[in-house]
């Protein structure tokens, strides 16, 4: 864990990215454990990245259904209530109790770089939240979570495939994607994004498609 003693420059998020560093709230962490190394830093290299027929489906099917806005992070009842809708519906509570606002601007609000929130909206209805720093070269997705009873829309990969469209429009070459762990049911999507690329041993890997 790191907990910086000043606000971020974009070029030092940078080289805390490259390096495999992740953001919680204030602090900057990196995974070390002593006997094993499942969890692996993934990002996407945008100008290479191709959509898959189903996720360009899913990026149309959004398209028409959700108004997308951008902003600084926030914290309300409709967010709080959102995340733990998700967390649960998602079965990723694991027994843990429902955060409360305090939590919630802790971990998603209070940061220590450029960071913002792209919000989804069905009508006028708030049903994800995306929240994202910004460093020189990429945008890095901290947190996505929505509201489960869309699953349909699929808007955990739409959401990727709308920060990968805001990359290419701000010229930035990548989008971090957090931790893959391979054994991981939940993570297994990030898989799927093509070509994308693996830290290991100190190295980003290229993932080619087929």
């Amino acid at each position: 864990l790191r907990l910086p003693v000043r606000r971020l420059r974009r070029d030092e998020l940078d080289q805390r990215l490259v390096a495999g560093d992740r953001r919680q709230g204030l602090l900057l962490y990196r995974t070390r454990c002593p006997e094993c190394d499942a969890c692996v830093p993934l990002r996407i290299p945008v100008a290479r990245f191709q959509p898959s027929r189903s996720q360009r489906r899913t990026l149309r099917r959004g398209d028409a259904a959700l108004g997308i806005t951008a902003g600084p992070p926030e914290v309300d009842a409709r967010r709080v209530e959102l995340y733990n809708l998700h967390k649960v519906g998602r079965g990723l509570a694991d027994g843990q109790s429902p955060i409360d606002a305090v939590a919630y601007e802790d971990f998603l609000v209070n940061t220590c770089c450029d960071t913002f929130e792209l919000r989804y909206r069905l009508g006028d209805v708030l049903v994800g939240v995306a929240v994202t720093d910004r460093s020189r070269r990429a945008l890095s997705a901290v947190y996505t979570y929505y509201d489960p009873a869309l699953e349909r829309l699929g808007l955990g990969t739409y959401s990727i495939l709308k920060q990968i469209e805001l990359c290419r429009s701000l010229g930035l070459p990548y989008l971090y994607l957090g931790l893959f762990i391979a054994e991981s049911p939940v993570m297994r999507y990030k898989a799927r994004l093509l070509p994308h690329e693996r830290r290991l041993g100190g190295a980003w890997v290229p993932y080619e498609r087929g």
